[in-house]
Parts: structure tokens; C-alpha cells; sequence
């Protein structure tokens, strides 16, 4: 059984992304069943982000290909990016960042180092 946490930005975030994605809360009950039934391996479109250092004490992950009902005909390819860290020996998935491609290119890696260094 794994369990889901996620820290006080990411709920922010996710608030953000409501006011323009109505679905949001019911894509990622779905994106965490998903998720659950798949680990420790990972969705498809799912990948490591490296180069943030020694200190960090558990694998960050960016999913690519996140599902959005709101956006039709879209499929995987919706454009939301999920960033997320599991720490397999706890078996926690800590949800750390939701934000569309179109509004930021890249993972805030501040918010990972300050979470999990």
C-alpha cells in the first residue's frame, strides 16, 4: 500500500491550476491510483530529474504525460506536469509541484532541495 502526502506549495498550486482546469482534483485521484498500481516502477512518460545533488535523500520525478478530462482530444499529452518524490523504503509518494508547460518550462528545484536535502 502506498501512501500520498504532498507539501503546502503543491496544494497551492493545485488550487491555481483549478480556476482554469475544473477536473484537476478528479484527474489526480486517478493519476494517484494509477501511480499506486504501477510502483516502484512508473507511469510512461515518466522521468528522473537529475542534477540536483548528493543531498538529496529520495529520487525526484516529473511525469510528462498526465491525463486532464477537461482537456479534450488532448489525451496524455495535456501539457500538466506532475513532480513527484518516492521514497520506496517508506512506500510515500510525496506530491511536491502541478503547474502547465505553458506557464513554466522547468521543475522549481528550490522547492525540491528545501524539502528533501
Amino acid at each position: 500500500m502506498t501512501d500520498f502526502g504532498e507539501i503546502p506549495e503543491f496544494s497551492r498550486d493545485r488550487k491555481k491550476l483549478y480556476k482554469k482546469i475544473r477536473s484537476i482534483y478528479d484527474d489526480l485521484e486517478v493519476f494517484k491510483t494509477a501511480l499506486a498500481s504501477e510502483l516502484p516502477n512508473h507511469l510512461s512518460g515518466t522521468v528522473q530529474i537529475s542534477n540536483l545533488g548528493r543531498d538529496v535523500n529520495a529520487p525526484v520525478y516529473k511525469v510528462r504525460h498526465f491525463r486532464c478530462k477537461a482537456l479534450k482530444g488532448k489525451g496524455s499529452r495535456s501539457g500538466i506536469r506532475v513532480i513527484y518524490a518516492y521514497e520506496q523504503d517508506k512506500a510515500l509518494v510525496t506530491l511536491i509541484e502541478i503547474y502547465h508547460k505553458s506557464k513554466r518550462e522547468n521543475e522549481n528545484r528550490e522547492r525540491i532541495l528545501k524539502y528533501f536535502t
